[in-house]
């Protein structure tokens, strides 16, 4: 049984690479068609990955990680669509609060200082610099960068705290998401730069699909030291 789900979670994993190339590919080379299937697609087999888990323990996170995802997948289908940005903005915040009620509700609230003066004066340098093509935009990204800063602060609190394999791919992947939505929103509010495309959307699928492994194999009670 052990062997049949780590044969499921290899071939989800597979497929997820395998639709996040496509996507991107075709991401690249503007075929709207195929890329509007493979986007969503790509964050639907993430998802599938938590939905085949058979959790041992901490069903709780498990559950809330699995939710956070739909919200992402609901971003995903949102930023489609230049006009819903904002509405793509609000449901990846949502998905961004529940992250981090996820990694309080498993190890609970971890205040280190160190990590968090690093990431958010990152986070603020970043802020600032974009500020003046913000916009009207300017309040829900500061929101939206508040939100996201503290969840990875979290995010790598659970590796600071208990530094165990999964921990150390979950601070990997917030750190990978933080550093997605820097380079959209330079892209988006600064300027477009050289396969931005790409590596936005390369980060933030290896983001969602660290996270989902992490919580797999602390579900399934995988998380030894290292």
């Amino acid at each position: 049984m052990v062997a049949q789900s780590d044969t499921k979670r290899k071939i989800i994993n597979i497929l997820i690479l395998v639709s996040a190339c496509l996507a991107i590919y075709y991401g690249q080379y503007d075929d709207k068609t195929a890329f509007m299937f493979l986007k969503p697609l790509t964050t639907i087999l993430v998802i599938a990955l938590l939905l085949f888990a058979s959790r041992k323990r901490y069903v709780r996170l498990g559950n809330t990680v699995t939710i956070a995802l739909v919200f992402c997948l609901l971003g995903d289908i949102l930023l489609l669509f230049e006009s819903y940005f904002l509405f793509g903005l609000v449901a990846f915040l949502i998905a961004h609060v529940l992250f981090s009620v996820a990694f309080i509700q498993y190890k609970g609230f971890y205040k280190n200082w160190i990590s968090f003066l690093i990431l958010f004066d990152i986070a603020g340098v970043l802020f600032f610099w974009l500020k003046p093509g913000l916009g009207d935009l300017l309040l829900p990204v500061a929101i939206y960068v508040l939100i996201i800063t503290f969840m990875a602060w979290q995010g790598v609190g659970l590796y600071l705290r208990e530094r165990s394999n999964a921990h150390a791919l979950m601070a990997m992947a917030v750190l990978c998401f933080m550093l997605s939505d820097t380079l959209l929103a330079i892209a988006k509010f600064k300027t477009p730069f050289y396969l931005s495309g790409l590596l936005i959307l390369a980060t933030y699928w290896l983001s969602i699909a660290l996270i989902a492994n992490a919580t797999y194999s602390i579900t399934k009670g995988e998380g030894e030291e290292v």
